[in-house]
């Protein structure tokens, strides 16, 4: 999402490409294939032929392999977190995948078997998911009817995404996985709270996964240099971090917007999960946490 509130990721509304922190995602993803030694967390190098950055992409400064290493962990990790819980709940018959923001995300391409037994839905601002559907076609991926790109002119729909979302096929009376990763940090509390509040009011037994940033005095010391690295480039950038959460804030929200359940998962939880007993010492930076609701 904008700042403003559009159900997406930044975007230049100029050329409708992606926004530059999308196209950063992808590319962590691919470097964690191809820095980091075995076992991979998530296999992800299709969002890297998707933002086709050029041949020498691995020489910018935001991919230094040892710099980078706990931005890249930690975007992999929430990726193969909110995976998994898709997984999950298809087990317990949920078959639709609301993705809000959806910017670069590969799961359609990358696991098409297990895609392709859901409706997955991905919203985003009209330009960015243009300009992926052409570079999904041109690479021969093209979009199955399983998978629903759905764009949102935030401005000039009133914020009615879910209309939206309807009009595209999405069943509002069947429950959903909804995921919305990497962008609360760029909405006012006004913003986030009225997203909750809409997803709040889907079907029984619907399940939000959404991540937030902590405020600074929660995150590791460590990792602070990083996180005050990553908000001066976002607002030099003309997306500046709006909102920062601690958990029990964050979870006043969830709670407020009408869930029947939320509670807090730590970033530290995922590197327990899925990062315990590597031996290149490979883990995910502190600053990003997780709320998981149901309705």
């Amino acid at each position: 999402m904008t700042a403003d509130g559009t159900p997406g990721a930044p975007a230049d509304a100029r050329t409708g490409t992606p926004d530059h922190t999308a196209v950063r995602c992808a590319l962590w993803r691919a470097m964690h294939v191809r820095a980091d030694p075995p076992p991979q967390v998530l296999e992800d190098e299709i969002g890297l032929r998707i933002a086709d950055p050029g041949p020498d992409w691995r020489a910018r400064p935001d991919m230094d392999p040892r710099a980078t290493r706990g931005f890249r962990a930690a975007v992999v990790a929430r990726a193969r977190f909110i995976e998994d819980l898709v997984t999950e709940q298809a087990g317990r018959g949920v078959d639709q995948y609301v993705l809000l923001g959806a910017g670069l995300d590969t799961f359609a391409q990358r696991a098409p078997r297990a895609a392709s037994r859901l409706r997955v839905f991905e919203v985003d601002q009209p330009g960015p998911q243009e300009w992926k559907r052409r570079r999904l076609t041109a690479l021969g991926y093209g979009v199955p009817d399983w998978l629903h790109l759905v764009p949102v002119d935030f401005e000039a729909s009133g914020g009615t995404w879910r209309e939206q979302l309807t009009a595209a096929g999405f069943d509002p009376g069947r429950p959903a996985v909804v995921a919305s990763s990497g962008v609360t940090m760029y909405l006012t509390e006004e913003a986030t709270a009225a997203t909750l509040r809409q997803i709040a009011q889907l079907a029984p037994g619907s399940t939000l996964a959404m991540t937030f940033l902590l405020p600074e005095d929660l995150v590791a010391e460590a990792d602070r240099p990083g996180l005050r690295t990553s908000t001066a480039g976002a607002r030099s950038a003309g997306t500046p971090f709006r909102s920062f959460y601690t958990p029990a804030e964050m979870l006043s929200l969830a709670r407020e917007a009408g869930f029947a359940q939320a509670r807090h998962v730590p970033g530290t939880a995922l590197a327990e999960r899925y990062f315990t007993g590597r031996t290149d010492g490979l883990r995910p930076s502190t600053g990003e946490d997780l709320l998981l609701a149901t309705t």
